[in-house]
């Protein structure tokens, strides 16, 4: 399979400066990286796709090269020149080109510290199934969430009680390894995360008992949401600070629950509109009447005009939900069908025929004339 553009796979332009390539690498390894997505090949495709356009986009020299050669300049270890094996780029892979994003080391660094620096925590999703009165006029709900927390014991930091991360020995406490490879082309040096303490700069000499070292542990949190009336499926509520745990003191992620309202019984719903089907006899609607239907309220009274027809319509104003984070509701409109009657006994029967020979074209609809007419042609000639 042919290579995608990198311009088109970071979705900036041709003349995009490295500070509008950086951005959109940044946006883009948030949503698709692996942790984000587990068990998501498709993702995880993605992401590769988008950490190997970066690298060639985010380095000056080789988007040179791209921009005058495509794929063909990127091809092989080295860009322009083939230098057999040198990689130049100051990355140590993809942990190293997310360790410069998010508070590691930075290129070509050499002697800076990487420090440890708080993160926030990732954001939580949670279905939530309403039903349609729920997600109508709104509820409170207590659900429960598995997430990480921040470890009591120690604060976050990892360590046991009354000790505290020592300066990695291996890296001197700046996070990375920098090495330097002699070629027939001169010296290169190039500068690696630290294997030793992932390019922390520290390392946990005594862990924590209860978070064994990580600084977090995973609990089932029970949470008590709102749900505001007039929500719907599909509908976003954001749960402040109640994600996934920070790291050294940064701030929780948030929690965001999707809702999924289920079918109502007799209820159809079209925004903010309720729709509703219902029976009536033949008599109520050639006379007229006045019943009651279901409403989200209760029982509400109708009134149906004399000679209603199959398929009208009548609006209850009012009577539908409430419209989300405003003021007012939609309307309930409700649609009659006229069910004709079955198993007549004698008598009935009769008095139908009677009552039949009595109606002419005068008590139908003006609307039929046209198909009387039909009919007069086609069996009378």
């Amino acid at each position: 399979m042919a290579k995608r553009d990198y311009y088109e796979v970071l979705g900036v332009s041709r003349e995009a400066t490295q500070e509008e390539i950086k951005k959109a690498y940044r946006k883009l390894t948030r949503k698709y990286h692996p942790d984000v997505n587990p068990g998501d090949k498709e993702a995880e495709e993605k992401f590769k796709e988008i950490t190997e356009a970066y690298e060639v986009l985010g380095d000056e020299q080789k988007r040179a090269n791209y921009d005058r050669f495509g794929h063909a300049g990127t091809d092989g270890a080295g860009f322009g020149g083939g230098f057999g094996g040198f990689q130049g780029t100051g990355f140590g892979g993809f942990e190293d080109i997310f360790d410069m994003f998010f508070g590691g080391s930075g290129f070509g660094g050499g002697g800076r510290s990487a420090t440890r620096r708080p993160q926030r925590g990732a954001d939580l999703r949670y279905d939530l199934s309403s039903s349609f009165e729920e997600a109508a006029f709104g509820t409170k709900k207590d659900i429960s969430i598995p997430r990480t927390e921040t470890c009591t014991t120690c604060g976050g930091s990892g360590a046991a009680p009354g000790t505290t991360p020592t300066s990695c020995h291996v890296c001197g406490g700046s996070g990375q390894v920098q090495t330097t490879q002699n070629t027939p082309f001169g010296r290169f040096q190039s500068i690696r995360t630290c294997h030793h303490c992932h390019g922390t700069g520290e390392v946990i000499t005594s862990p924590c008992g209860t978070c064994h070292g990580q600084g977090r542990v995973r609990r089932t949190r029970k949470i008590s949401i709102t749900i505001p009336a007039g929500v719907d499926t599909g509908s976003r509520l954001r749960v402040s600070g109640e994600g996934e745990a920070g790291t050294l003191g940064g701030p929780s992620g948030d929690l965001y629950v999707i809702i999924k309202v289920r079918p109502h019984k007799v209820f159809q719903r079209k925004n903010q509109d309720v729709y509703l089907e219902i029976p009536i006899s033949v008599v109520q609607a050639a006379l007229g009447d006045e019943i009651e239907v279901d409403t989200l309220d209760g029982k509400s009274k109708l009134r149906v005009p004399e000679g209603t027809q199959t398929g009208a319509t009548f609006t209850l104003k009012g009577k539908g939900i409430p419209k989300l984070h405003g003021s007012g509701r939609g309307d309930q409109h409700v649609t009659v069908h006229v069910v004709v009657p079955t198993n007549l006994n004698d008598k009935q029967k009769q008095l139908l025929k009677e009552f039949g020979k009595t109606l002419g074209q005068s008590n139908f609809n003006v609307k039929d004339k046209s198909f009387f007419e039909k009919v007069k042609e086609a069996f009378m000639g």
